[in-house]
């Protein structure tokens, strides 16, 4: 037999190995790659390609058999060296179109990527039992924690009912906080642990929307008020009354937003508002804006928000407490229920929080919600609402923003007045604690102030710390001598 013209295919470079033979087996041709993965010291010329493959093909009186199928689709096949070792490849036999007489055989050794996937493989499933091994360790770790803390706790708020003496009730008051707080993280790391290890599931039923905003409303409202806020809270009369979702979930997500805003808005206000934007079948998609404002921050510093463990700044943790963790999971969470999170803000302005959800139509409901214009229109939104940052701009201008932290101003002398005196009244109530957030809030109005009003607030603010009424009184009538004064505001 004749080699055949290896002119007619240009492939003695190619990556994978190329091999030519006839009707009965005989190789008419083998590229560069072949010659040297399969080891025939002679070369492959003239060999039989059941010596190759002798799996597929056999040499029989009657010529050459096989049950391979002919075509362009891979075969996962074994091929054997001359020394009659072997390793696995992907091949392709097709007949030449040039040369009817001929057949094509195109084969990819496979033996470093089986290799390499049975070591991935092997590493995944280390890394899931490494997961799975610490994720019973952190449950078992925060049930052990539970009860040890909801003992104290337990206990304290007894004590709390038997003693009348004011700076034990103090420090008991401060014991059953930091109880609450170390519930709080328990919860969080638990759910934590349950969203990374893929364990978490939403349970879904109806419930009354409204009373569920009422509810959070009524877990605030007591913060609100304490801090002299303004709050409102507005829902689209498109929404039904009873939607089936996790309410607990949604509750979870939308407690964690207001908390976070009432913990950084020392003055002005906080809005909620939720709104229906789609409607897909039997499923609405609700749409909710958590807006502050609040100290805001960097749009350099967004992207750490909602990552795990992670804060904007150090010293926020220091300030207001926290462990990183309570954004990550409200975004796992809204995405668990086919949404999405994000973020408007401005440093010194505040924050505009939204986040979508999808939840289910009742019964009573699907009927009645058919004409409201926005049936099948999936991932609609009203205009009004397309840009967030609009919305945003809307709580308060920035010339009335500015205004409230401009010393001297109409805005920032009512704001200094009305937490002065929900200072001095808890100075007179000895709620020590209070007294030092609106303090601080005092200490951020006057950031701006002349030298000597700062040094009066700081005088103040260290008098608060060390509960010395006395002190306190003098401080204050100071402070409240230059906010009277003719000068301020010039």
């Amino acid at each position: 037999m004749k080699q055949c013209n290896c002119d007619l295919f240009p492939v003695k470079d190619a990556l994978e190995m190329i091999l030519l033979f006839d009707e009965t087996g005989k190789i008419s041709y083998a590229n560069d790659i072949a010659e040297k993965n399969l080891a025939y010291d002679e070369g492959l010329y003239n060999r039989c390609i059941s010596d190759i493959f002798p799996n597929e093909f056999k040499n029989t009186e009657h010529g050459l058999e096989t049950d391979y199928p002919f075509g362009p689709e891979i075969q996962h096949i074994v091929a054997y060296r001359q020394n009659l070792t072997c390793f696995p490849v992907e091949a392709r036999i097709i007949k030449s179109t040039i040369q009817p007489d001929i057949y094509i055989c195109m084969v990819n050794d496979t033996l470093e990527r089986d290799h390499l996937s049975r070591e991935i493989n092997q590493v995944k499933q280390e890394a899931q039992q490494a997961a799975k091994v610490k994720s019973e360790f952190v449950a078992n770790v925060t049930h052990e924690l539970r009860t040890p803390v909801n003992g104290v706790l337990g206990n304290t708020r007894d004590l709390l009912e038997l003693e009348s003496d004011s700076q034990k009730l103090k420090l008991l008051r401060i014991i059953e906080g930091c109880c609450r707080d170390m519930n709080k993280i328990i919860d969080n790391i638990l759910d934590f642990s349950k969203l990374e290890a893929g364990k978490f599931t939403l349970e879904p039923r109806k419930f009354h929307f409204r009373d569920m905003l009422d509810h959070v409303k009524a877990s605030h409202i007591s913060n609100i008020t304490e801090k002299g806020l303004e709050f409102f809270m507005t829902v689209s009369p498109q929404i039904p009354d009873y939607v089936i979702g996790d309410e607990l979930r949604i509750k979870q997500v939308l407690n964690n937003l207001l908390s976070n805003a009432l913990k950084f808005t020392a003055v002005g206000k906080v809005t909620v508002e939720v709104i229906q934007t789609a409607r897909v079948n039997d499923t609405i998609e609700l749409f909710f804006l958590v807006i502050d404002s609040g100290i805001g921050i960097s749009p350099e510093e967004k992207d750490k928000l909602f990552q795990s463990f992670s804060q904007v700044d150090a010293s926020i943790s220091r300030k207001y407490g926290g462990t990183g963790l309570g954004l990550n999971i409200c975004k796992q969470l809204v995405e668990l229920m086919g949404g999405n999170i994000s973020v408007e803000s401005e440093k010194g302005k505040g924050s505009a929080f939204s986040f979508s959800i999808w939840v289910q139509l009742c019964e009573e409901n699907k009927d009645t919600f058919e004409g409201n214009g926005l049936a099948g229109q999936e991932g609609m939104m009203p205009s009004s609402y397309t840009d967030v940052s609009t919305l945003f701009s809307g709580m308060g201008d920035d010339t009335e923003q500015d205004a409230l932290w401009k010393y001297g101003s109409e805005e920032n002398q009512a704001a200094l007045e009305r937490n002065m005196s929900k200072l001095i009244l808890c100075v007179e109530m000895e709620n020590w604690g209070k007294a030092e957030m609106f303090m601080d809030t005092i200490r951020q109005l006057t950031n701006n102030a002349p030298q000597e009003v700062s040094r009066v607030v700081l005088r103040l603010k260290m008098a608060v710390q060390k509960e010395n009424y006395e002190k306190i009184t003098a401080e204050f009538a100071k402070l409240d001598a230059f906010l009277q004064s003719e000068e301020v505001g010039e």
